[in-house]
């Protein structure tokens, strides 16, 4: 079955879009996913080929998540994002560790933001959440991002608390794929939570945190609001 899925994305590669993805996620020298390979298949079609392949064992999922092209790596995870949601506790325990246990190989913004807060994030909704403050802190990019991403499950449920913890630990963080998910977990909890909560947060932490993280918090502001922001209180 792990061979036909294969075949299966490479009979949708675009070759338009295995040559604009590379530039578009960073994979050059010292970029962020340097060395990352694409073979040029849109999400759309990925989820495609996933309905195809909602039986795959862990084992193969495991196989195609350690593969060094990225659509092949991200179809893993959304089988893994689905076998999550349709299993017993027994399914989502062994799906969760293998997650947490395979992070090296969930390495671009995309493969975290589709899959960390429908595993990791769904998982923790009534366990212990402390996984999240050693994600925070790691020294890995994707593993920092994966646990502001996690919380987006809890903004959900109209719990806050867990994102404005993990945004204070990431506050100074100077990666702007970080800057740019602890904004957009904040915009979250100011739409779907309470507004208050993220003007709280903005009266306190504005003046501290980069533009960019700033400036994707307040997005949904009025532009009046927005400009007052981003004139008096955000550094460069």
């Amino acid at each position: 079955m792990l061979s036909d899925l294969k075949k299966d994305l490479k009979k949708l590669a675009d070759p338009q879009k295995a040559k604009f993805y590379p530039r578009f996620f960073k994979t050059g020298p010292g970029q962020y996913s340097e060395g990352d390979k694409f073979i040029g298949v849109t999400v759309p079609n990925i989820r495609a080929v996933v309905k195809k392949f909602q039986l795959l064992s862990i084992a193969d999922l495991k196989t195609l998540l350690k593969s060094p092209i990225h659509e092949e790596r991200l179809c893993s995870l959304l089988i893994l994002v689905d076998q999550f949601g349709n299993g017993d506790k027994k399914d989502k325990d062994k799906i969760y560790n293998f997650y947490l246990s395979s992070t090296k190989y969930i390495n671009n913004w995309d493969l975290v933001d589709l899959s960390a807060d429908k595993i990791v994030g769904e998982y923790l909704q009534d366990k212990p959440r402390d996984i999240l403050l050693k994600l925070a802190k790691s020294k890995d990019l994707w593993e920092r991002r994966m646990a502001v991403v996690a919380t987006f499950s809890f903004i959900k449920k109209e719990d806050a608390s867990w994102t404005i913890k993990i945004a204070k630990i990431l506050l100074n963080d100077k990666h702007d794929l970080i800057q740019k998910a602890v904004g957009w977990m904040l915009r979250e909890v100011g739409k779907r939570v309470e507004r208050k909560i993220l003007v709280d947060f903005l009266d306190e932490y504005a003046n501290q945190m980069p533009r960019t993280t700033l400036r994707y918090a307040i997005e949904h502001f009025p532009e009046n609001e927005r400009q007052k922001n981003l004139r008096v209180k955000a550094k460069p």
